[in-house]
């Protein structure tokens, strides 16, 4: 089998964009594998395990590693094939807007310095992340700070600098933020409105943002904080700063504050900040006790006047005459907050959730790392998984951009007899997926056949998080999931609800 492996000396170029570029370059005819990554320490042990040799190399080189496929008619060919397009792919997202390449800033401090900017998005190994965003935040720019693995301690410092020099630290590990009206990483394309967001969540804003903009209320800021934000060690530095600075923004008339479970002495202090501040704040912390967010949602309607709507489903939702059959509930997600949502809702009915993710004092799966995951699930009753996990992305894009991972827990899952039904999230929006329905539809037809013939009641039910305005387009993507043979439903705690009473039998 023909590999090629090179490394080019002080090539940099951010992971999001490598993610992309890597499955762009695997997709070309003959090639059997690719990957292209910083040669970090990380992207080297990934690069081994994928059997590839990588020459002797430093953390600021760029790997290049493509495998033919076996069945190449000309392995040759099939390389520079992919190399082309490697350069394309690349040249591509270095064109500044006229298509000229412009020589790369350094540093983030450099590049303010010849463009200041109101907000810097600092994406690099998160070993290196603090000093890039410390160096923005002297500069007077708010950061989003995508990179995850930054230490918790860099990350009170980086907040604390923002707070004194009277700027935001959006992150680490934030994937999601709208800042009036432009989306930052996976971003929803919502109408603009007087509701602003303060989010340690990035998939739970994005659902919020969507119910919303169905129930025809729209966003001016979405504020990410990153997911250990309201939790006892950061506590809530990003989120009082988000408060100030949304306090002071005369466009927002109300504040929704999402979060997964958060630490109740954070929440409570912030509270307090919020009462100070004068801000009208609905507060939507997630947990097995608390409401979900389609409830906020609603609460969010009557505060502003606004008459709740009936939540958009698409295929076969009211199941009254669904097998009776007992079973599992499944889930598989790609959202993280989205997971501990619906454990929550399925937790009042089903008891506690097995998960790689657990609610507080609910039994943990062990899975750390995706070749353990189908013997987690098969030892285990209900069970729902973040496959958006660290443990399952290294080296790998995340599911929301590749839903490969998930597509073979799936056919494992509706494999397993137990098993009632399966629920999924979709979500649409800038960064996802450009056609998430194509790859999941043919294989929610192919199980769901597969169980019928074997006399397997089985259902698949949707969550799908997106809106009319996203690029994939919402009510396209529902209806080819839903001609598929699933249950689609824009909230996700009706989907998880409509998951619950089918594998109990319950009669709608």
């Amino acid at each position: 089998m023909k590999q090629h492996v090179e490394v080019r000396k002080g090539q940099y170029h951010d992971s999001v964009t490598l993610l992309s570029v890597s499955r762009t370059v695997a997709a070309v005819e003959g090639i059997a594998a690719a990957q292209v990554a910083m040669a970090t320490e990380l992207n080297l042990d990934v690069l081994t395990g994928m059997g590839f040799e990588v020459p002797p190399s430093a953390p600021e080189d760029l790997v290049v590693a493509v495998r033919v496929a076996d069945d190449a008619e000309d392995p040759d060919a099939a390389v520079q094939a992919a190399l082309a397009v490697l350069a394309d792919a690349l040249s591509t997202k270095e064109a500044g807007p006229t298509g000229a390449a412009a020589e790369p800033a350094r540093t983030t401090g450099i590049a303010l310095a010849r463009q200041p900017a109101p907000v810097a998005v600092v994406s690099v190994p998160g070993r290196h992340a603090t000093v890039e965003a410390l160096d923005a935040v002297r500069a007077g720019s708010s950061v989003m700070v995508f990179s995850d693995n930054v230490p918790v301690a860099d990350e009170v410092l980086l907040k604390r600098e923002a707070a004194r020099r009277g700027v935001l630290v959006m992150g680490p590990d934030c994937g999601t933020a709208v800042v009036g009206g432009v989306g930052l990483g996976f971003a929803n394309v919502v109408r603009p409105g007087p509701v602003s967001l303060v989010a340690a969540s990035g998939t739970g804003a994005q659902h919020l943002m969507a119910l919303l903009d169905a129930a025809g209320i729209g966003v001016r800021h979405c504020l990410g904080l990153g997911g250990r934000d309201l939790g006892a060690e950061v506590g809530g530095l990003g989120a009082e700063q988000a408060l100030r600075v949304l306090a002071a923004d005369e466009a927002t008339e109300m504040v929704v504050l999402v979060s997964k479970p958060a630490d109740p002495q954070v929440v409570g202090r912030l509270e307090d900040v919020a009462a100070d501040l004068g801000l009208r704040v609905e507060w939507a912390t997630l947990g097995a006790d608390q409401p979900h967010l389609t409830a906020a949602a609603e609460r969010v309607c009557a505060a502003l006047g606004r008459q709740v709507p009936t939540w958009p489903t698409w295929g076969d939702v009211d199941r009254a005459t669904a097998d009776r059959a007992e079973g599992l509930v499944r889930g598989l997600f790609a959202g993280g907050t989205l997971c501990d949502e619906a454990m929550a809702v399925a937790g009042r009915r089903l008891g506690p959730i097995a998960s790689n993710i657990p609610l507080a004092g609910w039994p943990a799966l062990a899975v750390d790392g995706p070749s353990a995951l189908a013997a987690a699930l098969r030892g285990a009753g209900h069970a729902m998984v973040d496959l958006g996990d660290d443990a399952l992305t290294q080296g790998r894009a995340h599911p929301m951009i590749d839903p490969s991972l998930r597509l073979e827990a799936l056919r494992e899952t509706a494999a397993d007899e137990r098993v009632r039904v399966v629920l999924l999230d979709v979500v649409l929006g800038h960064g996802a997926h450009a056609d998430p329905a194509a790859e999941h539809a043919p294989v929610i037809r192919d199980v769901l056949s597969s169980a019928r013939a074997a006399g397997h009641a089985l259902d698949v039910v949707v969550s799908l998080t997106g809106t009319a305005g996203d690029p994939q387009g919402r009510d396209a993507q529902a209806e080819a999931l839903a001609a598929a043979g699933a249950a689609v439903l824009l909230s996700n705690a009706a989907a998880t609800e409509l998951a619950v009473d089918l594998a109990s039998g319950a009669q709608r």
